[in-house]
């Protein structure tokens, strides 16, 4: 059994709870309706760099997986998102206290699941992973305080991209490593390695949502675009923009009602003109570059090494 069939039966199997199952059941249906879990993945694969005995670690990979989704099911609420991964949200399906209230107790759950681990790694697990719940927090509230803001920089948006995202993927690989007693150098290097590769991937995200196939892309493209989110397209357009540009893409920004294609078009005009989908490669690749210098201090099993390069490759040539 490769270690994805391992996470989705652990997950499967998993009851997060018993009464009232109005409390447990929408923990259950936001894990089981899929997502790539990488997180997990990540954990299994830093672990097995190290030992081979993957199926003694995979209660705390799960752990991984249920916070990403308890951020998920509040982020939705925050967001007012009707679907995830094709279905309809925790707070459309049931309400917003459930999703509210079920978030809350599954946070309370990942908790639970890492109580297991042998006390001379249990405050090492909890001081790394609550220092990570809490950046993830301030990354999010960034995000909602950057909706008001004209003037976010570069640097705030990598800084919250960081945090929301990035951080996360850091952990999972860095507790891969605690869990197989591989040393601070070791947990140091995987963890900037998943933290570099974890900012690539939503600059990646940023630029599919405005220029990926829509065929493939699954969601409407040009969402971000549609929302005025500040990505780092948006942010780098008013960067360079000239006069004339400036005009035109204030223009488009400041409209409450509008064509949403011709809006995207407009919008993706500039961006061509300035050649923001050139500039935005580059920095995704010097991220990835970045995290891919980490890898190459991790020492441990070569054939492990490789998958996990290969799997980190592969998510950065997708484009969907």
């Amino acid at each position: 059994m490769n270690s994805l069939e391992l996470i989705e039966k652990a997950i499967a199997k998993h009851k997060f709870g018993k009464q009232p199952d109005s409390l447990y059941e929408p923990i259950r249906y936001i894990m089981n309706i899929g997502g790539k879990r990488m997180r997990p993945l990540l954990t299994l694969m830093a672990y097995s760099l190290y030992k081979k005995d993957v199926k003694s670690v995979i209660s705390y990979a799960i752990a991984v997986e249920a916070f990403h989704n308890f951020t998920l099911m509040h982020d939705d609420i925050m967001d007012q998102a009707p679907l995830r991964r094709g279905m309809a949200t925790v707070h459309k399906k049931w309400n917003v206290n459930t999703a509210i209230l079920s978030g809350d107790v599954m946070l309370v759950k990942v908790y639970d699941m890492f109580m297991d681990l042998p006390d001379a790694k249990l405050k090492k697990v909890l001081r790394a992973f609550n220092k990570v719940a809490a950046e993830v927090c301030e990354g999010q509230q960034l995000d909602m305080d950057f909706e008001t803001r004209s003037d976010v920089s570069e640097a705030e948006y990598i800084n919250m991209i960081k945090l929301k995202t990035a951080v996360l993927l850091g952990f999972a690989l860095e507790l891969g490593a605690i869990l197989a007693n591989a040393n601070e150098a070791q947990q140091k290097a995987l963890r900037e390695f998943g933290v570099n590769i974890g900012i690539g991937f939503q600059l990646k995200d940023d630029l599919l949502d405005a220029y990926a196939d829509p065929k493939k892309f699954g969601k409407q493209v040009g969402g971000d675009i549609i929302a005025n989110k500040k990505t780092y397209l948006l942010i780098k357009t008013k960067e360079k923009a000239n006069a004339e540009q400036r005009i035109v893409l204030d223009h488009w920004l400041s409209l409450t009602k509008f064509n949403k294609q011709e809006k995207v078009e407009a919008i993706r005009g500039l961006y061509d003109g300035l050649e923001i989908q050139s500039l935005t490669n580059k920095k995704i690749n010097s991220y990835f570059a970045k995290g891919f210098k980490s890898l190459d201090a991790v020492k441990g099993d070569k054939k492990a090494k490789n998958i996990l390069r290969s799997f980190t490759e592969d998510l950065i040539d997708r484009q969907v």
